[in-house]
């Protein structure tokens, strides 16, 4: 029989093989392999550059029964719908950078700061979704400006990082390898961006091409903005109708249901198909106002380009009716009439913007 001590020195070399095991199986777990992205089992080995996403023109300037405005809802009802590339615009506000539409005084949607913080908690309760930022850099913020506010939101941590300043779109890696990895934040800005001082603030323009913007009658495919070889870059296209109240080109909400559809005249659906004949494949962003008007549809649009079926777990949302009409549907858009109504407080404050620059 064992002594007291012989017994007590076996127990603690066992314990110790024991441990050894287990510290042997964490290191050999296999590591994180996302099997759904983005709500598709099929897009995990999809490129991000082979992708079509929907983005939210001025997703910040959210109301209803204004013309400066251009979603119903805000960004955390917009992801939650669908949305996958949030639009914004920036100015410097007493030296902070805060998301406005044209200028501070005509609609002021709040700090960059605080919309970053909700981007980081969407996303925390998202694991297994990409999503990707557009900054309208209107006042030429540094980069460092930016990086500052978003390691104060914690989402540095987050933002893919690509490995050099410029990639094709056939080079991007794959959204089950930036869900494994944890960066599935991509953000893209269209002036000022520095590849060597702020990484993962992406120049938007050498790696993407654009359609041409505050479009009034029809949608083309024609490249209106690009520093890069839009042959091979990733592309965008810009589908908002605007109409002009007082020279001012503004949304054209009455026509928001068709301009979302999946197709008809004018339709994102038509828009796209057009693109896709003309460049062999689809764009990769498709930026929409108020985009929950048709129902669905521009999702569905989105899906059928990726080829995956669209079938939301819940309803999305439903058009907001105006203040300024008791009556109709929900789907009913704001009158002509209700929009003239506040086309004074827009071309006051571009007068006023004007005279305070000369």
């Amino acid at each position: 029989m064992l002594s007291f001590s012989a017994r007590a020195a076996l127990l603690a070399f066992l314990l110790l093989i024991a441990s050894c095991f287990v510290d042997a199986s964490r290191a050999q777990s296999p590591p994180r392999r996302a099997t759904t992205c983005n709500g598709s089992p099929d897009l995990c080995n999809r490129s991000f550059g082979n992708v079509t996403f929907v983005g939210a023109h001025d997703s910040y300037a959210v109301g209803v029964n204004s013309l400066a405005t251009n979603q119903d809802y805000n960004i955390t009802q917009q992801m939650n719908d669908g949305i996958r590339m949030l639009q914004m615009q920036t100015h410097n506000l007493s030296g902070v950078i805060q998301l406005c539409h044209t200028s501070c005084s005509l609609y002021n949607g709040g700090p960059l700061s605080t919309y970053l913080a909700t981007v980081k908690s969407w996303l925390n309760v998202n694991p297994n979704e990409v999503l990707s930022l557009l900054i309208v850099n209107s006042d030429d913020f540094p980069p460092t400006a930016y990086d500052a506010v978003f390691k104060g939101a914690g989402l540095d941590t987050m933002s893919y990082t690509p490995p050099s300043a410029s990639m094709p779109a056939s080079q991007w890696p794959t959204l089950g390898s930036l869900i494994d990895s944890g960066k599935r934040l991509i953000t893209f800005m269209d002036a000022s961006a520095d590849f060597n001082t702020v990484p993962y603030i992406i120049d938007e323009f050498i790696n993407i091409w654009e359609t041409p913007f505050d479009v009034t009658t029809t949608f083309d495919c024609s490249v209106n903005r690009t520093q890069g070889d839009s042959s091979t870059q990733m592309y965008l296209i810009n589908h908002f109708l605007d109409s002009f109240v007082l020279g001012q080109p503004v949304p054209d909400v009455s026509q928001a249901n068709q301009t979302n559809a999946a197709s008809g005249q004018n339709s994102l659906g038509q828009q796209l198909s057009l693109c896709v004949s003309e460049n062999g494949r689809s764009p990769n962003f498709m930026l929409v106002d108020f985009y929950e008007y048709g129902g669905g549809s521009v999702f569905e649009v989105a899906a059928s380009a990726n080829g995956v079926s669209y079938s939301p777990t819940t309803p999305i949302a439903t058009p907001i009716p105006t203040s300024s009409s008791t009556t109709g549907s929900s789907n009913d858009a704001m009158p002509m009439s209700a929009r003239w109504s506040v086309a004074s407080v827009m071309v006051t404050s571009f007068t006023f913007a004007a005279l305070h620059l000369l």
